[in-house]
């Protein structure tokens, strides 16, 4: 309920991510907002810069109110000041993942619309392999190496700026206005650009930290990268919209994690899946239990490891949610309840706009009674598709989408409870107990993830097609025991035993992001398909990279 009449009181104001946080300039002028490594920015210092980015934006760059800019840069203190000064005249910031490269990479910058480009000098040589499709991009370069031939110096004119408080047109923005585009793999293809509006990176910011109990005396520990969710938007609001001090870390390092929280006197730490089991394969330390982190926040904690790394840690509270970047189907467990994603109580069940309905296992479409036409609910501890219910009377139960709009028509599913009514698929398969507690089950679609982040399968496909002279290539998840997620595999149909692996090998470390390579390869003779030619995917999971099931 309080969430609930903060942000409609926001929505009332028109306020934007850029007005709450000079709320905490006011209150906390010389209080550190970001700290990287030994480098602090102050609540006042943000401001200025931001400010100083703006008029530089404005004035050098020509940008308006509606344009997007890219921005491809590594965790810093500055990370925030940069899209934050884009904001503040109505400029709408691509946050670009790091890892990506090639076709790929053009891809991304290419959905955004972005005729700017924001880039650290040590993606030099990546950018350097499209150099063609950058000929029409203005290049600011960051840093101190070489840089993309024709880039522009961007630090070099910024401190000139004028750093005073921005008036007029230029400082107004949109609740429900663009803020920022986060990428996401979905379900299938290539990374889509997600809309992030103001009000929706207030309300996942904002429904953390009132429901953990995040103060603004809290200093937050965030080594997830910046243009992630969790990390730059999670993470970093916590600054912006809650007064907090972020200890942001450029790179995760499972060896200096608590060696960081003890330094910075950090209370609470965020993490996804992958963390937490990385921290628990470091050798036992006095400094496990030395820190002061009370809290730690994220998503994909395993059931398996979840006690196991409160007690070795000496957590009190773990606040798990649940979320996509792109969706409206948000979950928390703030209780503690080992393993849930979520909570809903029975009586709120009813209102509350987040449901799982039953799903064919095969097609994985949803199961609709025939009297009715209409979808069913799932019974407890009946695993389903989670669905959020789109109520345009309720800002929080709005969906934005993806940039393009026929991909954020095929998210949604109409007609479900109610002739009429809509619904965003997740993706995701979760299972409800007797309690209201909620379960992660599984990933539906063509997506696994591996290394925390999401691999689309038909992505890699293509890519690996391409390299290996369009022999028929299909890539899918398989399990290793112990090991979070799925590792990629991919089986190439080769029956004249011409395959290149040598080729394979090159194209792969310059077209696939690092988490998107696959880890095994199977040369096979024939690729099972049904009678409609899909690709039979069940049985080469099935068999996976076990010699014993595999004949070819």
């Amino acid at each position: 309920i309080r969430l609930l009449a903060t942000l409609k009181y926001w929505e009332i104001q028109e306020y934007t991510v850029h007005h709450i946080f000079q709320k905490w300039v006011k209150k906390f002028p010389q209080k550190v907002a970001f700290r990287c490594e030994d480098r602090v920015l102050t609540f006042q210092q943000v401001e200025n810069i931001t400010n100083q980015l703006s008029r530089y934006f404005k004035e050098e760059c020509n940008l308006s109110r509606g344009d997007c800019v890219a921005i491809l840069l590594p965790n810093s203190e500055y990370y925030p000041c940069y899209w934050m000064g884009l904001s503040k005249i109505g400029v709408i910031s691509a946050l670009i993942n790091t890892n990506q490269v090639g076709k790929v990479l053009e891809h991304s910058l290419k959905v955004s619309e972005a005729r700017t480009l924001i880039y650290d000098t040590s993606f030099t040589p990546v950018l350097k392999n499209i150099s063609e499709f950058l000929k029409d991009f203005k290049l600011l370069s960051v840093g101190e190496g070489e840089a993309v031939e024709g880039s522009i110096d961007f630090w070099k004119s910024v401190p000139h700026y004028n750093k005073e408080p921005l008036t007029g047109e230029i400082n107004k923005g949109k609740f429900k206005g663009k803020l920022l585009y986060i990428y996401t793999s979905g379900t299938t293809g290539l990374p889509k650009a997600a809309i992030i509006t103001n009000l929706r990176a207030m309300m996942m910011s904002m429904g953390v930290k009132h429901w953990s109990g995040i103060k603004e005396d809290d200093v937050i520990y965030d080594s997830l990268p910046m243009y992630h969710t969790a990390g730059g938007v999670v993470g970093c609001f916590q600054t912006l919209l809650g007064g907090s001090t972020v200890v942001i870390r450029q790179k995760f390092s499972a060896s200096n994690f608590w060696s960081d929280c003890i330094k910075y006197d950090c209370t609470v730490a965020q993490y996804i899946g992958e963390i937490c089991r990385f921290l628990l394969l470091t050798p036992t330390s006095p400094k496990d239990r030395a820190h002061s982190v009370r809290l730690v926040v994220g998503n994909g904690l395993r059931p398996q490891i979840w006690e196991h790394f409160v007690q070795r840690f000496n957590i009190k509270d773990v606040c798990e949610f649940y979320g996509a970047t792109e969706g409206n189907s948000n979950l928390i467990n703030c209780w503690n309840h080992t393993g849930a994603v979520g909570y809903v109580p029975w009586f709120a069940k009813t209102i509350y706009p987040v449901d799982l309905i039953k799903v064919d296992e095969s097609t994985l479409e949803p199961i609709r009674d025939p009297k009715t036409g209409l979808c069913i609910r799932c019974k407890v501890n009946e695993p389903g598709l989670c669905v959020g219910k789109i109520l345009k009377a309720r800002s929080t139960s709005t969906f934005s989408g993806y940039v393009d709009v026929e991909a954020t028509k095929k998210k949604i599913i109409r007609d479900v409870f109610s002739k009429g009514d809509s619904v965003v698929n997740s993706g995701d398969l979760l299972v409800k107990d007797e309690l209201g507690y909620f379960y992660f089950r599984d990933r539906t679609g063509d997506t696994f993830r591996w290394r925390g982040e999401n691999v689309s399968t038909s992505e890699v496909e293509a890519i690996i097609s391409n390299i290996v002279g369009l022999k028929d290539a299909t890539v899918y998840g398989v399990e290793i025991p112990g090991v979070e997620g799925r590792a990629g595999m991919v089986a190439i149909m080769d029956e004249e035993k011409k395959l290149d692996l040598n080729r394979l090998e090159e194209g792969v470390k310059k077209e696939l992001s690092s988490f998107a390579r696959p880890v095994f390869v199977r040369v096979i003779n024939s690729i099972p398909m049904t009678g409609t030619f899909k690709i039979q995917k069940n049985k080469l999971q099935n068999e996976g990279y076990d010699p014993k099931k595999i004949s070819d």
